[in-house]
């Protein structure tokens, strides 16, 4: 399953299989395909995420996150997509801070290239028998 934050991409677990020497691996590997105006990107690089077409991407559950930290959920919308807007002018600015995802990982900008990296503990909570081989993929 998949999760798409408006303005800024999609989050998913895709499950890949990689073949060892001795085993076959399936994994599941967690992935960000951005979704962004493209004029904040100006001259930046990113990778191509491909999702396989049988994940389903769901829209972000803004009540869900409102129950987790006591907002309303129309002050929980209203702060993501102020946040995203403001990602995306400093972006177009070319100040290419850091966007931080609690749990999950840290989008961020480094000669020119903007890329998502997960953290370790997010990985290894997705996979738990085949961290290592996980980890190295992402």
């Amino acid at each position: 399953q998949g999760v798409l934050v408006p303005g800024l991409g999609t989050f998913a677990v895709v499950p890949e299989q990689i073949n060892g020497t001795e085993e076959v691996y399936v994994v599941r590997r967690p992935v960000f395909q951005l979704d962004m105006d493209m004029s904040c990107l100006r001259e930046l690089v990113f990778p191509t995420v491909m999702m396989p077409g049988d994940i389903e991407i769901m829209p972000l559950d803004y009540w869900w996150l409102s129950q987790a930290n006591s907002l309303p959920p129309d002050v929980v919308r209203g702060c993501v997509e102020e946040t995203i807007l403001l990602y995306s002018f400093q972006l177009r600015d070319r100040q290419c801070p850091a966007f931080a995802f609690e749990n999950i990982g840290i989008l961020s900008c480094q000669d020119n290239v903007l890329c998502m990296q997960f953290h370790c503990s997010c990985i290894a909570g997705l996979e738990s028998r085949d961290t290592w081989v996980t980890l190295l993929l992402t």
